[in-house]
């Protein structure tokens, strides 16, 4: 199976490429499944059900989420209406949404995708990796389902790295998010789960973390109230990673790392 996950999609810039080219990319690459993290989509701030509807039509399957999840009050409402969207599983009982789901391809395969949030320097959650143990008590890899892809939103490296480590053999992809910048670690475990630190976002990185530039280097250096942060407009690099895994196993047989368009060197799966 061929699986693309795209990091945190920031604001119209990110959006917009993302819509361009996600279709091109399904194409070229040709792709079983596409994942992105769109907790950035509106505007810099959380995710909309129309935003997210654009993105499912331009052929993303699912969208993970973090904690922006509620920045628009109206996502409270709406993120039930769709199996699609996914928040962090680890957000208490009661929370609207899920944090888990499974997908059935066309073809009869089938894709759990699970989001979890990181709590080192992030809001206290429940236990990530106990809530990503509790989904895989439910499936078995290689059999009921035939892939399996973990969303770590995650400030910390180590939280994201000891979770990729925890499931290594268990699941076939454990990708970080949150920190809007690429890792260089695209690499397949020892036991077969592929793991990336974070897959940055898709957004303009002449910018803060995908803001415009001044309005965070004021607040670093004068410690004063600012203008809200605005997502930066230039072009944007769509950033990700590509994986191919084994029907078999659902093992990873090989993982890139995808950057295209902006300013960041290119990258493409071959």
């Amino acid at each position: 199976m061929k699986i693309l996950f795209l990091g945190d999609i920031v604001g119209r810039s990110g959006r917009d490429a993302v819509l361009k080219e996600v279709p091109r990319f399904r194409k070229e690459l040709g792709l079983d499944f596409v994942i992105a993290n769109g907790e950035n989509a509106a505007h810099g701030f959380g995710l909309t059900l129309s935003l997210a509807e654009q993105l499912f039509k331009a052929g993303i399957d699912c969208l993970t989420n973090g904690n922006h999840v509620w920045d628009q009050r109206e996502f409270i409402g709406q993120i039930d209406r769709d199996p699609r969207l996914l928040r962090p599983r680890n957000y208490p009982p009661g929370a609207p949404g899920r944090g888990a789901n499974e997908y059935a391809l066309a073809d009869g395969r089938r894709v759990l995708v699970i989001n979890v949030m990181g709590r080192l320097f992030m809001d206290p959650l429940d236990d990530p990796f106990q809530a990503v143990e509790a989904e895989l008590a439910k499936v078995r890899l290689g059999a009921s389902v035939a892939a399996i892809v973990v969303d770590v939103h995650a400030e910390a490296s180590s939280e994201k790295q000891a979770i990729g480590h925890m499931l290594d053999g268990r699941v076939s992809l454990v990708v970080g998010s949150h920190t809007h910048v690429p890792t260089a670690d695209a690499q397949i475990l020892p036991g077969g789960t592929a793991f990336q630190t974070d897959a940055g976002m898709c957004g303009d990185y002449d910018s803060v973390i995908g803001m415009h530039k001044q309005t965070p280097i004021q607040r670093f250096t004068r410690k004063l109230p600012t203008d809200k942060l605005q997502p930066a407009d230039g072009p944007a690099t769509i950033c990700g990673v590509f994986v191919e895994t084994d029907d078999r196993t659902g093992l990873a047989r090989r993982i890139a790392p995808l950057r295209v368009g902006g300013r960041l060197s290119p990258a493409r799966p071959a």
